[in-house]
């Protein structure tokens, strides 16, 4: 069946891409590599990071009123970049928004690979207590009747450990290799980083393996996914000479975290201050 074709004004709109911090910068950056051509508005909810521990009630207040700035910059499609909030508020969030755009998240797509790739297997998931207590992954790797063993395990320290800089030291060595010697753990074929900050870690886990695990970087799956959905809506932006021009806010401002996003996004960023209640 043939899709409607969008208005051609519609596919020159900028994707919104939010999380709660920088983690869904790794994600922006892979959605920016595969689709050069999209003109990105990220929004870093720094004010309330990390959402791994807070309320599914509070992430979604908080998602609700990012959309609200998404949809004034309107954005075409709406990317949850973040675990948490994609168990929490992704059902909510799309209801909210209605037909102003579509609305993503970053679960669906890795469940379906990981149901393409590891059918019959064991695959082991790390992730925010709200991620993994929510059960979401478990429940849609089961919908797929693919034989798939998952075995999740929450690590709540490595979020913040990366916000705050310690990534490729000592310190996050000792951590990973606490969380990943987890019997919860023992014999996974593959690990599914079902946090947006743990790219940034990936070279350690893959480490502490040694090859024996294959170490899932969910952000190139989430690009891949978006990429596909755009073009099957004929949403994808045209060409043009120049590169687009990004705009990146934050509800709380840093200098670190300023910082932080050169490394998570791979260039030089400005963010923009924006506070969600004031």
């Amino acid at each position: 069946m043939k899709l409607p074709t969008s208005p051609p004004d519609l596919a020159t709109r900028p994707i919104g891409v939010f999380d709660s911090g920088i983690g869904g910068l790794t994600v922006a950056r892979a959605v920016a590599q595969v689709l050069p051509h999209e003109r990105l508005v990220y929004f870093g909810d720094t004010a309330h990071l990390p959402y791994g521990d807070k309320s599914t009630a509070a992430i979604q207040a908080y998602a609700v009123k990012i959309c609200d700035l998404l949809l004034r910059q309107q954005c075409k499609v709406i990317l949850i970049a973040c675990n948490s909030a994609s168990a929490a508020a992704y059902e909510l969030v799309r209801e909210y928004v209605g037909s102003k755009a579509q609305v993503l998240n970053v679960i669906d797509p890795i469940v379906a690979h990981v149901g393409r790739q590891y059918a019959g297997r064991t695959v082991g998931l790390i992730g925010t207590k709200q991620t993994v207590n929510s059960n979401v992954y478990k429940k849609k790797v089961d919908d797929l009747d693919a034989g798939v063993d998952l075995r999740s395990l929450a690590t709540p320290l490595l979020a913040p450990m990366i916000e705050e800089g310690f990534f490729n030291d000592t310190i996050a060595s000792n951590v990973i290799e606490t969380y990943l010697s987890n019997p919860a753990l023992e014999g996974v074929e593959a690990l599914v980083l079902a946090c947006t900050h743990y790219p940034l870690i990936k070279e350690q886990i893959a480490e502490f393996y040694q090859g024996r695990t294959e170490v899932l970087d969910a952000s190139d799956v989430v690009a891949q996914h978006v990429r596909q959905y755009l073009e099957s809506r004929q949403l994808l932006a045209p060409a043009v000479a120049a590169p687009p021009r990004h705009h990146f806010y934050v509800s709380d401002f840093t200098r670190s975290f300023e910082e932080s996003t050169r490394i998570f996004f791979g260039q030089e960023v400005n963010l923009e201050h924006y506070p969600l209640w004031e």
